[in-house]
């Protein structure tokens, strides 16, 4: 049946290149001896390695999890401020709150979502739960005992029924540059409500990581940035079997889903009346590439040589990675100094991807030659 399908345009980010010892068996390390606080049991390892993905439930304590929600509050009041001191909106909505907030002001100025998800800013409650002793831990156990944070992590800001909190069928590499397609970069992601089919869960596609392949992807999807694998495609490439192979994974307070990066997974629309917000927060092993385009190093968070080492979190927090992305696809940015307010987001995946939608995201990396190596760090 897959020779009928019509075949795609291969765009440059499809290398065609396969690495499957990098995500499968042969990549789990040996398991300790004796299991650290947090570390899962031999079975939850494997299975991560075999099937892609587990869900690790009752993980986090409360109060870990509440500091973060605490973050996001206030994250939402600074811009409420900034956008009411600009005349955006007429309201700040303070009593409205964690659930529903965001909602109010996305009615009254639509894209604020966007804002928010595009802030660099990373709170200290973010901190301390990226580098959680228990979590990584447990990352000890994916890619051994040195560990950086990647570059690349988000604070997700579904609101209901939005298209923008929407994210398609894709894989993380996608994303990156194609340095990343043989480096595993387990994904913590960390919702901080109950997430279930309701409220936009994650979907998974059940082992579609065993080919270790990239598959060709497009962009973007409709209105969006989002880059978004086909499911005929999956089939053809990644040997998936649709629907069969998918698998949706609602994850409880207090939980998280761990994942890979070529494993195909999506998020369902939200569709309740409050906010479904949640973290990704990736890691891989220092001295691998980290994918991204060489615009921002990752942060290194444990070195088995340096019992005592402290993260250099200033090194980090200096480089704004939203602005690296900016000048990725364009060398001069337009009206700059609205860039606090603007919805658009753009960055260099978008010139990995045949373009088959058109918006404003898409524009710049359509209109002009990307500029990256004199945008790297």
């Amino acid at each position: 049946m897959a020779d009928t399908l019509q075949q795609p345009i291969i765009a440059k980010g499809f290398t065609g290149s396969a690495y499957p010892d990098v995500f499968n068996l042969n990549a789990m390390p040996a398991p300790p001896l004796e299991l650290k606080p947090g570390q899962l049991q031999d079975h939850k390892i494997r299975q991560f390695f075999e099937d892609g993905y587990v869900i690790v439930e009752n993980f986090f304590t409360r109060e870990e999890l509440n500091t973060c929600r605490n973050a996001v509050n206030e994250q939402v009041e600074n811009l409420a401020q900034k956008l009411y001191g600009a005349g955006k909106i007429k309201n700040l909505y303070s009593d409205f709150g964690f659930s529903d907030r965001l909602i109010k002001l996305e009615e009254e100025f639509p894209g604020t979502n966007i804002i928010l998800h595009k802030g660099d800013g990373l709170p200290e409650a973010f901190r301390n739960l990226w580098t959680n002793e228990r979590l990584l831990n447990v990352v000890e156990q994916l890619i051994g005992p040195d560990i950086a944070g990647h570059p690349v992590w988000n604070l997700r800001t579904k609101t209901p029924q939005n298209e923008a909190t929407t994210v398609p069928w894709h894989q993380d590499c996608a994303y990156l540059d194609t340095d990343s397609y043989k480096v595993l970069q387990p994904t913590a992601w960390i919702p901080l409500v109950d997430a279930d089919e309701r409220n936009g869960c994650m979907q998974v596609i059940h082992k579609g990581h065993k080919t270790g392949l990239v598959g060709n992807h497009q962009c973007c999807y409709g209105g969006t940035w989002y880059v978004m694998l086909d499911e005929n495609e999956m089939e053809r490439t990644l040997d998936a079997d649709i629907p069969g192979d998918i698998r949706t994974c609602p994850v409880p307070y207090g939980g998280m889903l761990l994942l890979n990066n070529v494993i195909p997974h999506r998020s369902l629309p939200n569709m309740t009346k409050e906010i479904r917000w949640s973290l990704d927060l990736r890691f891989q092993n220092p001295a691998l590439p980290f994918g991204f385009y060489g615009m921002k190093k990752g942060v290194i968070m444990r070195k088995s040589n340096e019992p005592d080492y402290k993260i250099p979190w200033q090194e980090f927090l200096n480089i704004n990675r939203r602005a690296k992305q900016r000048q990725a696809v364009k060398d001069l940015v337009e009206n700059e100094s609205d860039q606090e307010f603007s919805t658009t987001l753009e960055g260099p995946w978008m010139r990995k991807w045949e373009i088959v939608h058109t918006n404003q995201h898409t524009k710049r990396a359509e209109t002009e030659d990307a500029r990256w190596e004199e945008c790297k760090a």
